[in-house]
């Protein structure tokens, strides 16, 4: 017969509900409570069902994660950052896609995650204040990546700063025609665009910094897919005047721009210059200098953050600032290169 909470309980001289708090890691327990009852459990081999459990506490050792897309590479790294370590504290993670704007009206419509979850980490939706107090009026903890709100948790990048980084970085190795390829969110698409404007915003001030009027002809936005950016490279290279260099919003838009690039007979750097926005999983393959912006990084620190809140903690801010990776796409433009010498008779 396996070993019960109640043997537990008697072997530690403490009530069955002190054990199921303390082997749960729940908050208002004393360390030495908590080891004696860990001992008794050791000692006769119980290990707590996860039902018991919740029936115990109230609590579900769930963390719903809310994302606009599984599919993307970024939503990707976060979940599986966030997800090492809530499994770490004991939790399970419940993903849900709200790709549509009907979805994400009925996800903070109802009390979907009353019962289900102890907490919700919302990733780079911008919710309104309005959808988080929904949320927690259903008893959820709620920590945030890519926005921010006054007593939440939150993660935010320092994006300002990384469309900066990258633009001198280009004006820097001497490119004066130097364009940004932005994002477009599609029609019906529930993210609110933050980051990829405040790159743009990053890229317009080093320009000025530079002394460079800012051209709208070098500012597209497109969708941020690989074939939206090789369109926009091609359109970009029909200008009278045609760029030298590229800071593009995301990796996956600078894959595209340089596939159009070299089908263009162009060298890179050789001819043109890119720097992407990410440092994707690829981005090291192919050589591309981009902006690693922490994309781990964010998913584990919004974990932590909601673990902690969880067990009694404040709201916590993070905040990352993106570092520039330079790898093979971008060199001084060719006009200031050195010319090799004129030979003499």
């Amino acid at each position: 017969m396996l070993p019960s909470v109640q043997a537990v309980a008697e072997r530690a001289g403490v009530s069955v509900s002190t054990v199921s708090r303390a082997l749960r890691g729940v908050a208002g327990i004393s360390e030495l409570t908590r080891k004696r009852v860990r001992d008794a459990a050791d000692e006769i081999g119980y290990v707590a069902s996860p039902s018991a459990s919740r029936l115990a506490t109230g609590r579900t050792s769930t963390v719903a994660v809310v994302v606009p897309l599984l599919s993307k590479w970024f939503f990707a790294e976060v979940i599986a950052a966030a997800g090492r370590i809530l499994s770490g504290e004991g939790y399970d993670v419940l993903l849900t896609e709200l790709s549509t704007p009907e979805l994400r009206r009925t996800f903070f419509a109802s009390p979907r995650l009353h019962g289900r979850s102890d907490g919700v980490i919302v990733v780079a939706l911008q919710p309104t204040q309005a959808e988080i107090e929904v949320l927690e009026a259903h008893g959820q903890a709620v920590a945030l990546i890519g926005s921010e709100h006054a007593g939440t948790s939150s993660v935010r990048v320092d994006d300002r700063a990384g469309g900066r980084a990258a633009t001198r970085h280009l004006l820097n190795l001497g490119h004066g025609r130097i364009a940004f390829l932005g994002i477009q969110d599609a029609p019906g698409s529930p993210l609110g665009g933050v980051p990829p404007a405040e790159r743009l915003l990053g890229y317009r001030e080093a320009l000025a910094e530079a002394g460079i009027p800012a051209d709208p002809l070098y500012e597209p936005r497109v969708e941020n897919t690989v074939d939206a950016g090789a369109a926009a490279m091609a359109e970009l290279l029909t200008a009278k005047e045609p760029p030298t260099a590229l800071f593009a919003a995301s990796d996956e838009l600078a894959f595209g721009a340089l596939s159009t690039l070299r089908s263009a007979g162009l060298g890179i750097p050789a001819d043109f210059s890119v720097v992407g926005y990410d440092n994707h999983e690829l981005a090291g393959a192919i050589a591309l200098t981009t902006m690693d912006h922490g994309v781990a990084a964010q998913g584990r620190l919004a974990a932590e953050a909601l673990v902690a809140a969880l067990t009694g903690g404040n709201a916590a801010t993070g905040r990352i600032t993106p570092r520039l990776v330079v790898r093979g796409t971008t060199a001084p433009p060719r006009s200031l290169r050195a010319q090799p010498p004129v030979p003499h008779d």
